[in-house]
């Protein structure tokens, strides 16, 4: 299973449309990502780890929340999300494939050095809003397959004759 850190402050300000959200509500935009990275996890079947910083919060103790596979981490007073996101890698980085989802150039450099793949948060907006496509189209699929249409359950000769009346009138 590929393990795949996101900065998430650092995607929100690099997606047009969470941007905008933060303009009005930090929180809509943090749950507008988590709910954005709960679908990609299911889809490709990676363990996201989404970490947003809490460095400015004065007092604050790391805190983390797993929802599926996706755990969403503030980290504490004094950290920020690239530092936690450094150590995790150096700690897990060449063990198991690891993906680094952030546009600071430093920490892409960071994350390459200890072992991790980089993605920039604009290319990973063009695959999470692939997969978000593809997750339609199968739910597509999945409801049209699973109509249950009175058609389908008539016997023909009923059919034929009510389509004979249904014309009539």
């Amino acid at each position: 299973m590929r393990i795949v850190f996101v900065d998430g402050y650092n995607v929100i300000n690099s997606w047009s449309e969470l941007r905008a959200m933060k303009e009005y509500s930090y929180e809509a935009a943090r749950q507008k990502l988590t709910d954005y990275m709960q679908n990609y996890s299911s889809f490709k079947g990676h363990k996201i780890f989404l970490v947003f910083d809490a460095h400015k919060v004065s007092g604050a103790l790391e805190k983390k929340e797993k929802i599926g596979n996706v755990i969403v981490v503030f980290t504490k007073d004094g950290e920020t999300a690239d530092s936690y996101i450094e150590k995790s890698v150096n700690n897990i980085g060449r063990k198991t494939e690891v993906a680094v989802v952030t546009s600071d150039s430093l920490e892409q450099q960071v994350a390459f050095q200890r072992g991790a793949i980089r993605v920039s948060s604009l290319e990973f907006y063009y695959e999470v809003k692939e997969i978000e496509s593809k997750i339609m189209v199968n739910a597509e699929k999945v409801t049209s397959s699973q109509r249950n249409l009175l058609e389908d359950r008539i016997d023909k000769n009923i059919l034929e004759k009510l389509e004979k009346i249904r014309r009539s009138r």
